[in-house]
Order: structure tokens, then C-alpha cells, then sequence
């Protein structure tokens, strides 16, 4: 019996992997198989509001003391809070 169960269920996983790789393969796209109008905008940046002196500069400290993750974010916020005392 258990042998019964064992290929019942190999028999059911194998028809599961069968059916649902089409499945996947469709929904997938790679960047080439998108439209020639698409692509540009896919590869361009966000565009916001250009960063100031105050902020590049405090992004350059950081990157000298190494700093990453939350250390660097609040290291650039104390920074650029004191650039703008300074004006």
C-alpha cells in the first residue's frame, strides 16, 4: 500500500512540474523581448530633483569613512543638516 501512495504522488508531482514549466516560461520576459519604445525607459533613471553641493559633498565623507546601511543615512542627514545651518 504504501508503495500505492508513494508513485500515486510521484505520478501527481511529475504531471505538476509537466504542466506548470509552460506556465512559467510564458509569464517570463527578458529586456530584448520588450518592445524598441520600452527599452530607453527601462534603462534611464528615476529623474527627481538634482542633489545639492551640501548633499554630494556629505555623500563623499561618508564614502571616506566607509560608512553603510543606517550608519551612512544618519552620518548624511546630521551632515547636510549642518551644511544648511552654516548658510
Amino acid at each position: 500500500m504504501t508503495t500505492t501512495i508513494s508513485r500515486a504522488a510521484a505520478a501527481a508531482f511529475a504531471a505538476l512540474m509537466l504542466f506548470a514549466s509552460p506556465v512559467v516560461a510564458q509569464t517570463t520576459t527578458t529586456p530584448a523581448a520588450k518592445s524598441d519604445t520600452a527599452a530607453p525607459a527601462a534603462t534611464e533613471k528615476k529623474t527627481s530633483k538634482p542633489r545639492s553641493p551640501a548633499s554630494i559633498e556629505c555623500s563623499k565623507q561618508a564614502d571616506a569613512k566607509g560608512l553603510h546601511g543606517k550608519e551612512r543615512k544618519k552620518f548624511r542627514s546630521e551632515c547636510k543638516k549642518a551644511a544648511e545651518e552654516k548658510k
